[in-house]
């Protein structure tokens, strides 16, 4: 075998420790500097009059009284991308965000302008929902922290925090000092600027507030999305479509958006042939005069449930009156809907059943006359726009009731307190109410027109 030439050696070795070198300078060329330490340069001040400044290298807002959310926002605007920054918040008044394809209309508010769009929030209260995704003026929150409790503790007060923020198509995700917390699938924006809020503030002595920003870098070509390791829960805006993260952590869609498959009406054989409609996308249970399941009637998942997390989008009419239940056994055979618990569906405002019960525990999100949901109304969408509901039933009885992302009453199934409860309600009179091992989930007809839509759910083991 003939011996290699020393030269041949030598250029190979070049050649190739050039080729690595290349590829190092591509790879870091790939991410910029969004902010360059030293001035504002590519960012302007929109709509307050907060303060911001440039010292050690650093991007400092200071908070000034009588003024709304003021916005720093970069002058170039974005698609797809990867941001990564630091942020540093010193006191409780100082709620900040990062604006992602962040909007301006400067015509807004007699022309002091308005900034609108996602919002990956800065939170260092007591409610501690930084990383959440909040749509700034716009629709509020769409990825509350009550959806994944334990990245709560993941934002440090006083301490800089390191942000990842993924914008890639229709999806968002968020990492702050390197814990998963947010996951949206929306596509309401396509391209924007990146923000720094400096927000408002209620008590004038909060006047002169910093909030700090540094270390600001944007990624926009040869993206790497960095995979979550762990199974959160995606607030996903597409209609009857689910995402391959979601697929693989055990979600399934219960109603394809095509016709009635896995469901039938309640003590029948089939699906109604009236009343209950499926077009673009949307099932709909038509209005027929408000009585309760004496027009098409309920419908039921052909499948039963044991512990599940159940997720759905419904719209109600105006006054009008459904609900979703859960560990229906049909073993009943009453007139009227089907027994089970039941996750209110209700126009609180105008439908008289708000008023009923016991403290507000038939009014909407609540346990349907067992326990009132705790809500704040800025969390509620009005009649003819869409709420998201969740349920989830863990295996050890433990049941939890969401709406619009926050988590509004939690209970045990079978407890002492619980069936105390059932003792004082309508439930009494059904031995062992609600405390059946699996059971059909229903949609109900309460004559009143509703719709749903991405109902989804994963089977908790």
């Amino acid at each position: 075998m003939k011996s290699i030439p020393s030269f041949i050696l030598l250029l190979s070795s070049l050649a190739f420790i050039a080729s690595c070198n290349q590829s190092q300078e591509t790879q870091s060329e790939e991410w910029r500097d969004l902010f360059n330490g030293k001035d504002l340069s590519g960012w302007k001040a929109v709509a307050g009059d907060a303060e911001f400044s440039v010292e050690n290298g650093e991007i400092i807002g200071s908070a000034v009284a009588g003024s709304p959310n003021t916005f720093l926002i970069t002058e170039e605007m974005f698609g797809d991308f990867i941001l990564e920054l630091e942020l540093k918040v010193e006191d409780l008044s100082s709620n900040s965000g990062i604006m992602a394809r962040g909007q301006f209309d400067p015509q807004a508010r007699d022309g002091k302008g308005l900034v609108y769009g996602y919002q990956i929030e800065a939170d260092p209260t007591e409610r501690a929902w930084s990383g959440g995704v909040y749509d700034e003026a716009r629709r509020g929150w769409l990825y509350p922290l009550d959806l994944n409790p334990a990245a709560k503790s993941a934002f440090k007060l006083g301490e800089y925090n390191r942000y990842r923020i993924e914008v890639i198509g229709d999806e968002i995700k968020t990492w702050v000092n390197g814990q998963e917390v947010a996951y949206v699938v929306d596509d309401t924006d396509k391209k924007g600027f990146i923000g720094l809020q400096v927000h408002s503030i209620q008590n004038p002595e909060d006047a002169g507030r910093k909030t700090y920003f540094r270390n600001i870098r944007i990624k926009t070509k040869n993206l790497d999305p960095q995979p979550f390791e762990k199974e959160i829960f995606v607030v996903n805006n597409r209609k009857n479509e689910l995402i391959d993260f979601e697929v693989a952590s055990g979600w399934r869609l219960l109603f394809n958006g095509e016709n009635s498959d896995g469901w039938i009406g309640a003590y029948k054989e089939s699906f109604p042939d009236f009343g209950w409609t499926i077009s673009d996308g949307i099932l709909t249970i038509e209005s027929s005069g408000g009585g309760e399941s004496t027009n098409a009637g309920d419908i039921v998942t052909t499948e039963l449930f044991s512990a599940f997390d159940l997720a759905f989008e419904f719209n109600l009419s105006e006054g009008a009156n459904s609900g979703v239940k859960y560990f229906v056994t049909l073993s009943e055979n009453n007139s009227g809907s089907a027994i089970g618990l039941e996750y209110q569906i209700l126009d609180d405002e105008k439908h008289p059943d708000a008023k009923m019960g016991r403290d507000g525990n038939r009014t909407l999100a609540s346990l349907y006359d067992l326990i009132t949901a705790e809500k704040q109304s800025r969390f509620v969408k009005p009649p003819g726009e869409w709420n998201k509901g969740r349920i989830v039933v863990y295996p050890d009885n433990r049941v939890e009731h969401y709406l619009n992302g926050v988590k509004v009453l939690e209970y045990v199934r079978g407890s002492q307190e619980f069936r105390g409860l059932v003792a004082i309600s309508k439930y009494k009179i059904w031995e062992n109410f609600g405390e059946a091992p699996e059971g059909h989930i229903l949609l109900q007809d309460h004559g009143d027109k509703v719709s749903f839509k991405n109902i989804k759910i994963k089977t908790l083991n």
